[in-house]
């Protein structure tokens, strides 16, 4: 396959001053590979690519990955305007040039979002999740020795939706896909994995107050309940958990010293 890349180069990072992002600048360039193997996943393509550039003397494109097999949600970039790509459930590594077709021009562009600022080329910064997680997203209550797995009893559908919320990996694919830049989901699903099971319903209360609290602080917008973050969701993540988190969040109001 022979393709035609567009590209985004930024060499200078971007700056959030007084609550407001500050472009590092940055532009499209185009690039010519060919060679390309059907079974390549894109960031295979993507390497490719940089040996060429190597080897021609110029700068390779930064981008983020690591574990290459959809469960670290490093490998976040629009492909052709859509988080990911175009295969729906899928990460960008995971995603195979058989998506693609010969002759194809790919647009290829980083997160755009305020709370995301651009570091370099296609790699941005995505520690305000980090600091979401660090505000409450953990149980720090001390829950005793190892017990037996039916120790405590658990309902099956319960345990299946904590489940479900646990596989978000914080791409940041929500983030991207909506048009407020709203983290409600990412958020939602951190706090309903933790708040349906025994082990974290001790601070429940707390850990809802303080995450929705720092993902405000971060400059994430709100829910436009347009459903496009579940919709670009690598793991399917539904919008059910952002009702939860809500009730979770109101409930907790009604009794919170921190009104």
């Amino acid at each position: 396959m022979k393709l035609t890349l567009k590209v985004w180069r930024q060499s200078k990072p971007d700056k959030v001053e007084n609550g407001k992002l500050i472009s590092g600048g940055g532009k499209m360039e185009t690039y010519q590979v060919s060679d390309v193997s059907k079974d390549m996943s894109f960031l295979e393509m993507l390497d490719v690519l940089n040996e060429d550039l190597l080897r021609s003397g110029k700068e390779p494109i930064v981008f983020d990955h690591d574990c290459r097999e959809g469960i670290c949600g490093m490998c976040s970039m629009y492909i052709n305007g859509q988080p990911h790509g175009p295969q729906q459930g899928t990460t960008t590594c995971q995603l195979h040039m058989r998506s693609f077709k010969d002759g194809d021009t790919i647009y290829i562009e980083p997160w755009r979002a305020k709370a995301f600022p651009v570091i370099k080329d296609l790699m941005v910064d995505r520690s305000a999740f980090d600091r979401i997680m660090q505000a409450g997203g953990y149980v720090s209550v001390n829950t005793g020795v190892t017990v037996d797995a039916n120790e405590i009893p658990i309902a099956k559908s319960t345990a299946d939706k904590a489940f479900d919320a646990a596989t978000c990996i914080g791409c940041g694919a929500c983030v991207a896909a909506c048009k407020n830049a709203s983290a409600m989901l990412f958020v939602s699903a951190k706090v309903s994995q933790l708040s349906m099971l025994p082990q974290g319903k001790t601070e429940r209360k707390t850990r809802v107050e303080n995450m929705v609290a720092q993902m405000d602080a971060e400059g994430f917008g709100a829910c436009t309940n347009t459903g496009a973050c579940s919709a670009e969701c690598p793991k399917g993540i539904s919008m059910e958990y952002i009702a939860r988190m809500n009730r979770e969040y109101y409930g907790a109001k009604l009794t919170s010293n921190n009104v």
